[in-house]
């Protein structure tokens, strides 16, 4: 799960700013949705956020807000934001975690990552196992790969087959 420290609410300029902002942080005042517009992006994430289906925003040493995401966008400067939605309450992650304290230790950079049993998937390969901070178990993005190449017959010939019907995309 991603864990980002907010600081105090602070003004920015719209015209340098990569989404336009007035302003980013935390205060008290704050709704969830202009907290969410507020501080969505713009971050240095490193490989591992791609990875994750959470993110939490601390201010003051408490989880202010949990977000689902639905993907990372880059921005500029190979910083990203994060598009999808705030949690509620009745959600199980907003429930574990907002009005509560932060669920790691502070360091200096505002972006930490920490393994949570709510942010589980089941593993790419199908076996039905679930997985935390990645995508498959170890071995299985493996299994799940030559599952997929036995569908089209030899290693040769998914070679072939793949590089009949793959289209590289063109820039626009």
């Amino acid at each position: 799960m991603i864990h980002i420290t907010l600081g105090a609410m602070r003004y920015v300029d719209p015209q340098e700013d990569q989404l336009r902002r007035d302003h980013v942080g935390w205060d008290k005042n704050m709704g969830d949705e202009a907290l969410f517009r507020a501080n969505r992006g713009c971050w240095v994430l490193g490989e591992r956020a791609e990875k994750e289906r959470y993110a939490l925003l601390s201010a003051g040493g408490k989880v202010r807000m949990a977000i689902e995401i639905d993907r990372l966008v880059p921005v500029a400067r190979g910083r990203k934001a994060i598009e999808g939605r705030f949690l509620k309450k009745g959600d199980p992650v907003y429930d574990a975690y907002v009005g509560k304290e932060t669920p790691v230790d502070s360091a200096r950079n505002p972006i930490t990552y920490f393994d949570s049993a709510h942010d589980t998937r089941l593993c790419g390969c199908e076996c039905g196992e679930p997985v935390t901070g990645g995508w498959f178990l170890a071995g299985h993005d493996q299994k799940a790969l030559h599952s997929r190449v036995a569908k089209i017959g030899t290693v040769r010939e998914f070679l072939a087959w793949f590089d009949s019907t793959y289209v590289e995309a063109t820039a626009e």
